[in-house]
């Protein structure tokens, strides 16, 4: 059986080797019908794998020849006579033998291939549907990735906005597709977000939406190269300005189909990286669609029952509470427990920590929807229903995830680490879930609330955006006895005077953040009102925020500023007197004046003839004249100014 099969190869062999020498004597021969003729033989019995043939034939033929032969089929130059009339087979015939040529990476780098890529952009441009097209996109993608030269050739010839403009027709899983995502993946390279900004980002736009769909509707190999193209899109330098873009795209069958294959990766059994990309698209998604876009009818082609809307969001949620996992014991290993010597370390510190940022992000946008959806009728913001099993398996989920976070905390606590902005971001989705749910991992947050508040991000210089984080908690919290005590014991009430006072600063300077500075604001009187907590030790803290409460004040006009700092002071008044005040070596007369005015002003709203506003701030109000009949007679500074 074997002797038959070796002679027919054989002759298969000895047959192309006298068309190869046949096919050279045309080549090299004189006129242009024979070197015609010899091309249409290349294409009949060369194979793309014989690199060795392709190199002889090319060097037979030469460039020069080639090059007129493809400017005669786009009717700029003339081959022989009657060239006219075959101009499309001239054409078809150049860019078949230059795409075969291509295979040969030496021919594929050279300046006569670099120097065809316009003309086959103008190709290309002229009939998107001409059966030549496929070798045109050949001919592109062995050019571009044979040489840096070719690369640039490609994207500085106009490749982005061909591929935007030809994409959409080309059909959905075929080599077409798939050498235009390659092209697509190449000229990435080439972006910077200045250079999207000012000439790709409505290009760059559509062809997210159509590399989208080919995420959505394959289940082959193709599918993975277009999570792995989104992916590195998604990541890039780019990315806010893509999400701006993408923002306002009309047509919502692109992120639907974000979601059909988000929820295809996550819910099959595939590698850890591409599970973590479609995170990254999930991330991306909600950025850009919203917390909504999480929830929604999942469309798949290999599955005929409908899938329930929640099932991306509870993939999603359950992936991220995986990574969340896994990131952080591999952190925590690389911190505290491999070799120092090793130079691996800091990268491999660094990459973790983006990578926490992502789903740490995730799961933050999960708390919003929940919370979101728990107080206002769920189909308002998603479109659908979710019953209570899917709220059941969500709050577990988080509960599980910010219980891995405490411990990662905790972990840093006992290493006596308090400074990086992995422990900030643990800190910030701690806060967030927290002020959701603020009776959730008591016991957990007594013992790590001091902590947490200690916790500084790489490029503070004292903590603040970590009292930032957890103030709705904090807030909420020290509405009960306990809570005071716990703020109070811990030292925590410190670092939120701190917060107040920058916030205060910042608030001068024209950085207005009203949120965090009435949350810290309702802290501290929360702390001030409790009659069972004293700080009488601590009398320089107060001072120090009465002074910043004198400032904030001294040029405002809102009367919400006016009465929330008045509140704070005198309930700050009640631990002290005039005298002690003057004899105290930070606090000024003048301060004193100013803080008496604050009290004057405040004062001077109660009436008959009450602004709306003013009755807004009743339970301040209240406040603050309940306390100046306690120590009205130890400020006579302060009651003079008010019976002025």
């Amino acid at each position: 059986m074997e002797e038959p099969q070796l002679l027919q190869q054989q002759e298969e062999e000895q047959s192309q080797s006298i068309s190869l020498q046949d096919c050279l004597k045309l080549l090299k021969g004189e006129r242009d019908e024979q070197r015609l003729a010899g091309l249409l033989l290349v294409t009949k019995f060369c194979k793309s794998d014989d690199l060795v043939s392709l190199r002889a034939i090319y060097d037979a033929v030469g460039p020069h020849f080639l090059d007129r032969l493809l400017r005669t089929g786009l009717g700029k130059g003339v081959v022989s006579s009657g060239s006219g009339e075959n101009r499309d087979a001239y054409l078809q015939l150049s860019v078949t033998v230059l795409s075969a040529f291509c295979r040969v990476s030496e021919i594929a780098s050279s300046k006569e291939m670099v120097s065809k890529v316009p003309m086959i952009f103008e190709v290309m441009s002229m009939k998107s549907g001409m059966p030549v097209l496929e070798e045109c996109y050949e001919f592109l993608y062995l050019v571009s990735t044979a040489s840096e030269d070719g690369l640039t050739a490609l994207y500085e010839s106009g490749g982005i906005k061909l591929l935007a403009h030809q994409m959409s027709a080309l059909p959905d899983g075929s080599h077409l597709m798939e050498l235009a995502m390659k092209l697509v993946q190449l000229m990435l390279k080439k972006l910077s977000q200045g250079i999207v900004e000012n000439d790709h980002l409505s290009e760059l736009s559509v062809i997210v939406t159509k590399i989208a769909r080919q995420f959505a509707l394959l289940q082959n190999a193709l599918k993975f190269e277009a999570l792995h193209l989104l992916s590195a899109i998604f990541s890039s330098e780019y990315s806010t300005l893509l999400h701006d873009a993408l923002r306002v795209i009309q047509n919502e069958n692109w992120s639907n189909h974000m979601r059909d294959g988000v929820a295809t990766i996550l819910q099959n059994r595939v590698a850890p990286a591409e599970k973590f990309e479609a995170l990254i698209l999930a991330e991306s998604m909600v950025s850009i669609k919203g917390e909504g876009w999480l929830i929604g009818q999942i469309n798949l082609p290999s599955v005929q029952d409908p899938i329930p809307a929640d099932r991306c969001l509870l993939l999603v949620l359950e992936s991220s509470r995986v990574e969340v996992a896994v990131l952080l014991n591999e952190l925590a290993y690389s911190k505290y427990e491999a070799s120092k010597s090793s130079s691996s370390t800091a990268e491999t510190i660094i990459s973790k920590q983006q990578k926490v940022t992502i789903v740490f992000s995730l799961v933050e946008k999960i708390i919003k929807l929940i919370s979101n959806i728990g107080e206002t009728e769920e189909t308002q913001i998603t479109g659908h229903h979710l019953d209570e099993n899917t709220f059941i398996k969500a709050i577990n989920g988080l509960n599980e995830t910010i219980g891995v976070v405490l411990e990662y905390l905790q972990d840093a606590k006992e290493h006596g680490q308090k400074v990086g902005n992995d422990l900030l971001a643990s800190v910030r989705l701690v806060g967030s879930y927290l002020a959701e749910a603020p009776v959730a991992c008591e016991d957990k947050i007594t013992e790590l609330l001091g902590y947490m508040l200690s916790v500084e991000g790489e490029h503070e210089s004292s903590p603040f955006y970590s009292v930032c984080f957890l103030l709705p908690m904090l807030c909420q919290k020290t509405m009960k006895i306990e809570g005071c005590k716990l703020l109070a014991s811990s030292g925590g009430y410190k670092a939120v005077v701190d917060c107040l006072m920058k916030l205060i600063e910042q608030n001068r300077n024209g950085v207005e953040n009203n949120g965090c500075i009435f949350l810290a604001c309702d802290t501290i009187m929360n702390l001030l009102k409790m009659e069972q907590i004293t700080f009488s030790e601590d009398e320089s803290t107060f001072i120090s925020l009465l002074k910043a409460l004198a400032l904030w004040t001294e040029k405002t006009n809102d009367p919400s500023v006016v009465m929330m700092a008045s509140s704070i002071c005198t309930l700050i008044f009640d631990m002290t007197s005039e005298n002690a005040l003057l004899n105290h070596p930070s606090l000024s007369s003048s301060c004193l004046d100013s803080l008496s005015r604050l009290i004057a002003r405040s004062l001077a709203s109660w009436g008959q003839d009450m602004s709306d506003a003013a009755k807004a701030d009743m339970d301040l109000l209240e406040i603050v004249t309940a306390g100046y009949s306690r120590w009205a007679d130890r400020f006579p500074q302060i009651q003079k100014a008010v019976e002025r």
